[in-house]
């Protein structure tokens, strides 16, 4: 991918940003007139939000702060910049934050499906070793974040996902491509890069919807091959296709599935097994929605 210059980046996403979800923003406010108002609950709530996550993760690897290297961790960033500095970051996006009705509707699914899948990511991560769950959790609450920009930016949007989960043999970005001329994993990657992710964080996003070719190469970093994986085998447990698509077959996951489980070292029995954990915990299905 060719790198855009800082400028053009912040010309691409001029004036687009994702709105924080209303209920947080309520529960957040709650909070911060509660007596035992604390970090760590504060902490809990913005980890719930991509919006908010993004923003604060931004400000705390701004050139401002200097850090050596960059924080994935959300609970670490809201510490380091304290109660105060992210109260004022929070209030201030709530101000331009305003939904209709219309939006909070479109965009519920695409809320929810995200917080699953990050919760999701992070019990995978534990499950088989991975030494970092802070960021499977990080990945897997960032990798739609293009979606929902997509989704205020084209009113035929909805229906394009639709088309593209429905596919069996297309990936879900050509689909869209053709149908809008860019996709949610290109917006996504610059919208990652907007907020100082990490660049193998960002790579991930960009990808994660192009597990074949990633698969297929033995040169990219273990370390991002790993965190795609868990991504991919949450949303799959999650039911994002169900979600998401309104399809009842998985079809990506079913072009992936065996390289992928050979990959982590799990047999179908394996996985099924943590399929099940999973979703006893209440998390994954997505049959709700249907």
């Amino acid at each position: 991918m060719t790198d855009l210059t800082q400028e053009q980046v912040q010309q691409i996403l001029q004036g687009i940003s994702i709105p924080p979800q209303p209920q947080i923003m309520v529960d957040l406010q709650m909070e911060q007139m509660s007596p035992s108002c604390s970090i760590e609950n504060i902490a809990r709530l913005i980890g719930q939000d991509i919006g908010l996550a993004g923003s604060i993760l931004k400000t705390v690897n701004s050139p401002f702060y200097g850090l050596s290297n960059k924080i994935t961790s959300i609970n670490q960033a809201v510490n380091l910049l304290g109660v105060n500095s992210v109260i004022n970051l929070v209030n201030g996006l709530s101000i331009r934050g305003e939904l209709s009705d219309d939006q909070i509707v479109a965009l519920g699914k695409f809320w929810d499906s995200s917080m699953e899948v990050a919760m999701a990511s992070a019990v995978i991560a534990k499950q088989i070793g991975f030494p970092s769950p802070d960021e499977a959790y990080t990945l897997g609450l960032f990798h739609n974040c293009g979606i929902p920009l997509l989704m205020m930016r084209f009113d035929n949007y909805p229906e394009t996902m639709v088309n593209a989960y429905n596919r069996e043999q297309e990936r879900i970005i050509d689909v869209e491509n053709d149908s809008i001329h860019t996709n949610h994993a290109v917006v996504g990657y610059y919208v990652g890069k907007s907020w100082n992710l990490p660049a193998y964080l960002c790579q991930a996003i960009h990808e994660h919807h192009s597990i074949e070719k990633v698969f297929a190469n033995e040169s990219p970093d273990p370390n991002k091959k790993t965190l795609l994986a868990i991504l991919k085998m949450a949303e799959h447990i999650c039911g994002t296709h169900r979600i998401l698509g309104n399809c009842d077959v998985d079809h990506e996951w079913n072009r992936i599935e065996e390289a992928l489980l050979i990959y982590v070292g799990m047999s179908e029995y394996d996985f099924s097994s943590l399929e099940q954990q999973i979703q006893e915990m209440g998390l994954g299905g997505g049959d709700y929605y249907c």
